[in-house]
């Protein structure tokens, strides 16, 4: 229903910014266009920039293309007179000299993957605990203290209900989680369906080192949860001689917790390194006196994930035409036509600041450090228009006939239902898009509301848009080349955030925050 009603109030809105274009704003939104997009894009997703990962040269080099464009546009250097604010990570490489089960040896991010950072470990067992879903009453009289848990990680099927499988937690399992974790067990093992296919295709690119902030932090003290595949639990319950899967269904209508005999070794080290990365800032001030210290930003990644891990392949490159090159390009566009617009003297009222952050894809890092360490005080920042992948046509939209006229819209009312209304009124007056809010939702199992740069400026209490046209299937892959980009869908995705930032620089009042932002599941 509140969907719904956002829905109804942004169409009785949008209705009557229909007829109050501002030709002003429509001639500088023109300037965005194909053909800079594709030059921008072609040099930011080549070979020669290596897929862009944090840390490696090729991130170093777009970097400097972005900081350049910034420049040539006569953007100000606002971080001490440089366009670069250093972000200092730590690289975590976790090894493991044992991961064995009844004897048999699994492999990290070929089995396996522990998120999170945690104090080395050796630990050997002699039996596990296996308690199902994890409810109250599958834990209720169990003693886990010191123990090795086996989970399943999904939602508890429930009649009526679609349920969740997907590995990453729901409001649900992390209650689960605690109420495991506080009973001070070595280890957690989650059960996934899923992870097979899931690291199969992903595992090789996150199999290096793992990027994190550099900070002061207290030991992690909480048992480690390793998301395992069906195949490492049904080593797990061999001596109950059922398979994961058999289990599994048996747990759904029964309680099953039960101590299993399984012979159990794991061990790992963790291994640090400084690595050096920046995000990079290019600063427009607004021409109002009365408004300038305010602040728009226009944020997007340039990082990608880097050279495929198979060595042997032809294909060498990650290019991340779409993850996020799209986006960067789309920011260096609306640079450029505000940049124009402040020549000819048409220059925004507030400021803004056009954000490039590294990290995103080793979680979200660059807007962390943003946001934690604002050159610009976020107090005065009234609003993050955040762009991750604009270039393509997403599965869901595949074969339909809006594809080509389409953008997931998300976050905009989680904050302020002002912004909700100006983003609404801008696609109404200029771009005529569907706006869909499928993943508008911090219930969504994909959390695509916490996975990308906004979230940070979100968290803080900034009001956010976020731009996606959701994933498809180059996402992480080989093939996001920029054969593949649709051009002129780039460019009115970039056009529609142009409009909506042109109102919000322009008009009298800031978006006004009466929502509070929610806490991610994960």
């Amino acid at each position: 229903m509140k969907k719904l009603s956002l829905w109804i109030t942004g169409i009785a809105f949008s209705a009557t910014a229909c007829a109050q274009q501002n030709p002003t704003a429509l001639k500088y939104g023109n300037i965005i266009n194909t053909t800079d997009a594709k030059k921008h894009l072609s040099i930011l997703a080549s070979d020669e920039f290596e897929g862009r990962e944090t840390g490696k040269p090729g991130a170093e080099k777009a970097a400097n293309y972005i900081a350049a464009e910034f420049k040539r546009l006569g953007l100000q250097a606002p971080v001490n007179g440089s366009y670069f604010l250093d972000v200092p990570l730590t690289e975590n490489q976790l090894k493991f000299t044992a991961f064995t089960v009844n004897g048999q040896s699994f492999g990290n991010w070929q089995d396996f993957f522990m998120p999170g950072t945690f104090p080395d470990k050796n630990v050997t067992a002699n039996d596990i605990v296996y308690v199902g879903y994890g409810t109250e009453a599958e834990l209720e009289g169990v003693d886990l203290t010191g123990k090795i848990v086996l989970l399943i990680n999904e939602d508890k099927p429930e009649e009526g209900k679609k349920t969740n499988t997907s590995y990453r937690a729901t409001p649900q399992r992390q209650a689960i989680l605690k109420a495991i974790r506080a009973k001070n067990p070595a280890i957690i093992m989650g059960a996934n369906s899923e992870l097979t296919a899931i690291l199969k295709r992903f595992g090789k690119s996150q199999a290096g080192g793992r990027l994190g902030l550099k900070k002061e932090e207290k030991a992690n003290t909480a048992a480690p949860l390793f998301n395992i595949t069906p195949a490492v639990a049904d080593a797990l319950l061999k001596a109950t001689g059922k398979t994961y899967e058999e289990l599994r269904t048996a747990t759904a209508t029964g309680k099953q917790t039960q101590v299993v005999k399984s012979t159990v070794n794991i061990a790992f080290v963790t291994e640090k390194k400084d690595v050096k990365a920046v995000d990079v800032l290019g600063f427009m001030p607004g021409n109002d006196p009365k408004l300038k210290s305010e602040v728009l930003v226009f944020s997007a990644h340039y990082d990608h994930i880097g050279l495929n891990p198979d060595a042997t392949a032809k294909d060498k490159v990650n290019n991340g035409a779409d993850d996020d090159g799209s986006g960067t390009t789309g920011i260096l566009e609306i640079a450029r036509a505000f940049s124009k617009a402040q020549k000819d003297g048409k220059g925004p009222r507030r400021s803004i600041l056009f954000l490039g952050n590294v990290g995103e894809e080793k979680g979200l890092l660059g807007s962390e450090w943003y946001t934690d360490h604002p050159v610009y005080p976020l107090a005065n920042t009234i609003a993050d228009l955040n762009i991750d992948m604009i270039g393509r046509v997403g599965e869901e939209y595949i074969g339909k006939p809006d594809s080509g006229n389409y953008v997931y819209s998300i976050g905009s009312a989680m904050l302020s239902t002002d912004l909700h209304k100006i983003g609404e009124a801008a696609n109404a007056t200029y771009t005529k898009m569907k706006l869909d809010y499928k993943y508008d939702d911090p219930n969504d199992p994909n959390q695509f509301y916490y996975r990308s740069d906004h979230y940070n400026f979100a968290r803080y209490g900034v009001p956010i848009i976020f731009y996606f046209n959701g994933v498809h299937a180059d996402y992480h892959g080989l093939g996001d080349e920029v054969s593949k980009i649709n051009f002129p869908l780039l460019v009115k995705r970039a056009q529609l955030a142009f409009y909506t930032g042109w109102e919000l620089a322009n008009r009298d009042t800031r978006p006004v925050v009466d929502a509070k932002s929610p806490a991610p599941t994960k």
